[in-house]
């Protein structure tokens, strides 16, 4: 059984303060996805994280205090790529590949559309990714695509989706993306077990969003078509407040 979280700490000092090295202590997946670091490696003391058993790889962005992922695994891949090759979103540090025996694992930050040139950048870099990961199914069947999407993939998936029809993470165009990246061989691993509305991984700071549940659902783990018979669990930890986000877990049966 392989644990997989996927958790957006919305900078990764921040939550070590909040007992972000506690609490993963205590739930010990075998691979976290990270993003939105926002700091360099050797701004942070991963000492703690290491002496729970974890290899570690981090892809900062250039940009300090900005983006950035980092995954900590258990388990030693065999190789390790850092970047999508796209120089532009690999200065944003937004991907990082690791390659196992029986599967790969891909941790991404997605872009948010905060203007309407960064919509623009965050569509640009959903066609990479789903040419990427269509490439990559051809010799790799066994893929986990973990990240922050910063999309709402279906109505459900957002509080009063009537009032958000033009926001970005909700746009037409958006979700007919989320639509086409499942067409070609992916399942939302969390909608496999969970059904119900009001389910959410992402709450404004605002206004008492989070106590109000408020919430949008946009951090997926999403597995390959042939993975999908093996997932055994998926879920949302929403008790879990480091960030804006919480985590997301997938458990799946190599």
């Amino acid at each position: 059984m392989v644990t997989i979280i996927s958790y957006n700490v919305n900078g990764i000092r921040s939550a070590i303060s909040k007992g972000f090295v506690e609490w993963l202590s205590t739930e010990m997946p075998d691979i976290i996805h990270i993003q939105e670091v926002k700091a360099m490696r050797e701004q942070v003391d991963v000492t703690a994280i290491e002496d729970l058993g974890y290899h570690i790889y981090w892809f900062p962005a250039h940009k300090k205090g900005y983006s950035g992922v980092a995954t900590f695994t258990k388990i030693k891949p065999n190789t390790v790529k850092y970047g999508i090759s796209h120089d532009f979103f690999d200065t944003e540090g937004r991907f990082l590949q690791l390659d196992f025996d029986d599967f790969s694992t891909i941790n991404s930050y997605f872009p948010s559309g905060s203007n309407e040139m960064r919509q623009e950048i965050k569509e640009e870099y959903l066609e990479i990714v789903l040419t990427y990961c269509n490439e990559l199914q051809k010799t790799n069947k066994n893929l986990i695509v973990s990240g922050d999407y910063n999309i709402c993939h279906k109505a459900i998936d957002i509080n009063h989706p009537e009032r958000h029809t033009g926001y970005s993470g909700f746009l037409p165009q958006e979700r007919e993306w989320m639509d086409r990246f499942v067409e070609s061989g992916f399942v939302d691993s969390f909608r496999v077990f969970n059904n119900q509305p009001q389910q959410y991984s992402w709450w404004s700071y605002r206004a008492g969003a989070r106590p109000k549940n408020l919430g949008w659902r946009i951090d997926y783990n999403m597995v390959s078509a042939a993975l999908s018979h093996k997932i055994t669990s998926a879920f949302i930890l929403p008790q879990v407040v480091h960030s804006d986000h919480c985590p997301v877990v997938v458990k799946i049966d190599m």
